[in-house]
């Protein structure tokens, strides 16, 4: 990946269907141009601390939010979100947990972890388009976070 490449989402997904879902919805709300794909934790981890197959990239260039599922091979979805909000460099970075995971335990941890916000997937295509068109109209367009520290 061009280290001047601008990723505004990450989207950390290892469901092929959830992946083309959360794709046509942000496709349908005009908010897929700048978008990056993860699909284990561990590719996600290397994206977002340029190490691996994206040393090229700048910390300093993060995502302006990520949507994380939970359940994902190699690394699960709540050690990145520690990881992530355990960095000084990285932990301002907005986390949304999109998940289909109602387990009040999880919610409960992901917000002890740092998590900026918590989704459960609806079941249907619109209610499902509808919540990735509110929640990324509102991390991408009107929420003001600072300057990512290098």
């Amino acid at each position: 990946m061009n280290e001047t490449t601008i990723v505004e989402i990450l989207l950390v997904e290892d469901n092929p269907q959830d992946l083309r879902l959360t794709q046509r919805a942000l496709i349908k709300a005009n908010l897929a141009n700048h978008i990056h794909v993860a699909r284990d934790g561990q590719e996600a981890l290397e994206f977002i601390f340029c190490e691996g197959e994206y040393a090229g990239r700048k910390i300093e260039n993060a995502p302006k939010v990520i949507l994380l599922d939970l359940k994902l091979p190699k690394v699960d979805g709540k050690e990145v979100l520690e990881r992530i909000k355990s960095d000084p460099r990285t932990k301002m970075i907005p986390v949304v947990v999109l998940t289909s995971s109602k387990e009040q335990s999880d919610v409960v941890e992901s917000y002890h972890l740092g998590v900026n916000s918590y989704i459960v997937k609806p079941v249907n295509f619109e209610g499902f388009a509808a919540a990735v068109q509110q929640l990324g109209m509102y991390w991408l367009l009107h929420n003001q976070p600072p300057k990512l520290a290098e």
